[in-house]
């Protein structure tokens, strides 16, 4: 053989060695992102379920079922989370186990913890237990839950439960921001991240501050839509959000078939969500909840695939995006649905609604929506290679 031809030979070689390399820190680039992905269960049963003592043996059976095909827990029981000494049990149990943590809180007046400091006992506040958490579980100890579906509540429940009033949209929206701001601020001063779950007004959810928001899957909700509203909020504030799976039907099985189950993971995981949980609460639930084995099993293979196919994640994106009106807080459940709670639909209203519609059928879940505000605007035009205005024929 010539020494030309070796020569010839040594550079082919090398050529495929750095193809090989290059190659090998792309998958494991998209590895490390997969690997960063969040799946698990929410705990969230009630008194009615047993007393503290009782949801705690749930918690950690629960725990001991899903620990090797997840790696987050929702601490969502109340019963656990106003008696301190359940609480650092059951944390500690998760913790200790290898999964991640999240804990949900409620009004934070309704909490009486104590702290012992130099053989004193003394009155302490959950955002002295958050603080502490974050220095005994670290990383593990992902943030709080704070505040169940504010846009949903605020949607149908307007007058009585969030802002009663107001003079505008813009109005409506600061005076929104501005009171929730604030509660999530307090938290956000304890712990890194806080989360929630929501059906509705999901841009003025991250407007208010919070870290990550969970989509619901459940009540016949088109997916296609809440994931384009949750993930177009998610994408123009810079943050991540994820989806929870929650409620079917109002009786038993309550919750979706394990197929189902499965292929809404696999929905979620694709189109870009961080996070995807479970929401686990039947009332009077025994050890496993809404659970059954066939759900069990559908998260366990949908556990093999995320381990499988870490470039499947984030692989379906938004290619366009609807443009609202800014502030515009429509619901978005038919073209009739109220605007902030406070107002009926106007005259937008029915266009608006079919416009979303009629893009869903041509983009699917590579459709997102987002508001025409001059704050974010900018990015939003460079992200997408299609816009749709509100105020323009969309066909």
């Amino acid at each position: 053989m010539s020494q030309k031809t070796l020569y010839i030979l040594g550079i082919a070689l090398i050529v495929v060695l750095l193809v090989s390399i290059a190659a090998a820190i792309d998958w494991l680039g998209n590895f490390n992102s997969a690997s960063e992905f969040y799946v698990g269960v929410e705990f969230a049963y009630d008194k009615s379920s047993g007393d503290s003592g009782e949801l705690l043996g749930y918690l950690k059976a629960m725990v001991d079922k899903v620990k090797d095909y997840t790696n987050l827990f929702v601490i969502g029981s109340i019963e656990i989370t106003f008696n301190q000494t359940a609480l650092n049990e059951a944390c500690d149990y998760v913790v200790g186990s290898g999964l991640n943590l999240i804990v949900f809180f409620t009004d934070s007046q309704k909490y009486n913890y104590t702290v012992v400091r130099d053989g004193q006992i003394s009155n302490s506040s959950i955002f002295d237990w958050m603080v502490e958490a974050k220095q005994k579980y670290r990383d593990k100890f992902l943030g709080v839950y704070r505040y169940d579906e504010p846009g949903g509540n605020q949607l149908d429940h307007g007058p009585s439960v969030l802002i009663e009033n107001g003079t505008s949209y813009s109005d409506v929206a600061n005076r929104y921001t501005s009171a929730l701001g604030q509660l999530i601020a307090y938290y956000l001063n304890s712990t890194d991240k806080v989360f929630t779950a929501d059906y509705g007004l999901y841009w003025f959810d991250y407007e208010i501050g919070y870290t990550a928001v969970f989509t619901e899957f459940g009540w016949n909700h088109s997916r296609p839509l809440h994931i384009g509203l949750c993930r177009g909020a998610a994408e123009a504030h810079n943050k991540d959000w994820g989806a929870i799976i929650t409620w079917e039907y109002t009786e038993e099985p309550y919750i979706e078939s394990g197929e189902e189950l499965y292929n809404d993971m696999i929905l979620a995981y694709k189109t870009g969500a961080k996070y995807v949980v479970i929401f686990n609460y039947a009332p009077n639930a025994t050890q496993y909840g809404t659970l059954t084995e066939k759900h069990f099993g559908a998260i366990k293979d949908f556990w093999s695939y995320v381990n499988s196919n870490p470039r499947d994640h984030g692989v379906i994106k938004g290619e366009a995006a609807y443009v609202l009106p800014k502030d515009y807080g429509f619901g978005f459940r038919r073209p009739d649905d109220n605007i902030w709670g406070l107002w009926n639909a106007d005259d937008l209203s029915p266009k608006i609604f079919d416009d979303t519609n009629l893009l869903l059928l041509q983009y699917a879940s590579r459709l997102d929506i987002v508001y025409d505000d001059a704050e974010f605007i900018g990015g939003v035009r460079s992200r997408y290679d299609n816009l749709f205005f509100w105020n323009e024929t969309v066909s």
